[in-house]
């Protein structure tokens, strides 16, 4: 996982904004459009040169502030990247959110010639629902997605709570990947790969959610093999290349539903 934020939304953005405009005393108001702005602000810098090059300075010379001013609002640049770093990830949370809540009604909709087949048709549209969600949610927001997935900001350390928002999606993952029926071949045939029983000792990434190392190695698959997926897809190198990304990344998908 990478420790950098990422860019917002227009949706993202307008719903802080109104949030933070909705409450408190005008003085209070203020200051959250005054935050809102400098966080879009920052995202349109971040978006042309990067989040390396993000500058207090320049975007408070951009809003027609001084720099003193703007560092009332964002006390460093840490805080303003950790700040875009919460907003990416709870989005991306809740999107995960979500999807898990409605993919469940989304499945047993449509037909199976068995209740069997409907149960396994439910229980793989859960992980599909959330493989899509996440390519839909990367294209709406390049900057964004490689701002949380791509290269760290130099000398950046997100703080604890943030890791804490990025494991609520994988803990998502992690519930639909135990509904799948299966595991793989060795736990099928009573001896766990040894991969697994390596990410069975080394599982701090799933957090406080119970899992067989199974399940683990299939979430593990899923986020590593979709994200290079997507990563290759919006860094523009399948340009020229000919085939659909689109039907690689289903293509994916598909294999890692398969059962082992």
């Amino acid at each position: 996982m990478s420790e950098t934020g990422g860019t917002g939304t227009a949706g993202e953005k307008g719903a802080g904004a109104s949030a933070g405009a909705a409450a408190g005393t005008p003085r209070e108001r203020y200051r959250a459009q005054v935050r809102a702005e400098i966080k879009e602000r920052a995202r349109e810098q971040i978006a042309d040169a990067g989040a390396s090059a993000l500058s207090l300075n320049a975007i408070a010379k951009r809003m027609g502030m001084s720099g003193p001013a703007l560092y009332r609002y964002f006390g460093s640049r840490d805080e303003l990247i950790t700040e875009l770093i919460r907003d990416a990830y709870r989005s991306l949370a809740d999107t995960f959110r979500s999807e898990a809540s409605t993919a469940s009604t989304a499945s047993t909709a449509s037909t199976a010639s068995s209740a069997s087949e409907a149960s396994e048709a439910e229980d793989s549209a859960g992980l599909a629902s959330l493989a899509r969600a996440l390519r839909r949610w990367a294209q709406a927001d390049p900057h964004r997605y490689f701002l949380v997935y791509g290269t760290p900001v130099p000398g950046y350390h997100a703080p604890d709570d943030v890791t804490e928002i990025a494991s609520e999606i994988m803990s998502a993952l992690l519930d639909a990947c135990a509904k799948l029926p299966g595991g793989t071949s060795g736990e099928a045939a009573g001896r766990p790969q040894p991969f697994e029983r390596h990410i069975e000792a080394h599982a701090q990434w799933a957090g406080e959610r119970p899992a067989t190392p199974a399940q683990l190695h299939r979430a593990l698959s899923f986020w590593t093999r979709l994200h290079g997926v997507l990563s290759l897809e919006l860094a523009g190198h399948f340009t020229g290349m000919g085939f659909d990304a689109g039907a690689l990344f289903e293509a994916e998908l598909d294999g890692l539903l398969a059962p082992a």
